[in-house]
């Protein structure tokens, strides 16, 4: 299974945009979305696949996504803002400073019942998500579900 980070996707005025502190607005998205779909879409035939971590935080952003990948099947790393900022105080990033974590928060609107997701809990350890999400997606007779997994 192939891992690609989606911020490798950005184009570079969204780069820009970002590591200046300003949060991008739909129009910026569009196009790194429409990169993610296809590299979705095109890796999905590949030796166990390709998982691609990006922020789709709403609900049309996704659909946008399930345009282009129909069978894409979404990771929702779930928890509170406290976590999430220390988690992401603790990490250098390029082009995401920390102080853009409120504004991902308020534009999330979360997984609805006919995206087929599976939850993970951030209250777990990197390793304990990694592990859970490797079994999810790649073991024999795992559940990928259609519905909400909790």
């Amino acid at each position: 299974m192939a891992f690609i980070d989606g911020d490798d996707l950005h184009p570079a005025a969204n780069k820009q945009k970002m590591g200046a502190g300003v949060p991008l607005n739909d129009d910026d998205r569009r196009p790194w979305l429409a990169e993610i779909g296809r590299t979705l879409r095109d890796g999905a035939g590949a030796d166990g696949g390709v998982v691609v971590a990006c922020s789709a935080l709403k609900r049309r952003y996704r659909d946008q996504l399930r345009s282009e990948a129909s069978e894409v099947l979404f990771l929702h790393l779930s928890g509170d803002a406290e976590t999430l900022s220390r988690r992401l105080a603790g990490r250098q990033h390029e082009f995401m400073p920390a102080a853009m974590l409120a504004s991902q928060l308020a534009a999330l609107e979360p997984l609805d019942a006919d995206e087929q997701h599976i939850l993970l809990d951030i209250g777990e350890s990197p390793a304990a998500l990694v592990e859970q999400a490797h079994h999810a997606l790649t073991e024999p007779g795992a559940v990928r579900p259609t519905r909400t997994n909790t």
